[in-house]
């Protein structure tokens, strides 16, 4: 199976995403969070940096569970971009 390039909308929803995820963290310690989500402190620091712009469904969840961020906010930051949410 092919898998066809992401848009540029997927990359900067990706970025948006993974800074999203690493204001949640704070000051915990990335391997710290990785393992209570069930994923590598790789994957996690992809994520976060936007190298690995469409993360599994899964993922996320965990990841939302984990950082205590609600599913539908993360949706949101996926969603919207910038120059949508300043105008609201």
């Amino acid at each position: 199976m092919v898998r066809l390039p992401l848009a540029p909308e997927q990359i900067d929803a990706g970025r948006r995403l993974g800074l999203a995820l690493r204001a949640a963290r704070g000051t915990r310690r990335p391997a710290e969070v990785a393992l209570a989500a069930g994923i590598s402190p790789e994957t996690l620091r992809k994520i976060e940096t936007g190298r690995l712009p469409t993360p599994g469904f899964g993922t996320i969840v965990q990841l939302s569970e984990v950082l205590g961020i609600p599913l539908a906010d993360l949706a949101e930051v996926w969603r919207s971009a910038p120059q949508a949410r300043n105008t609201a």
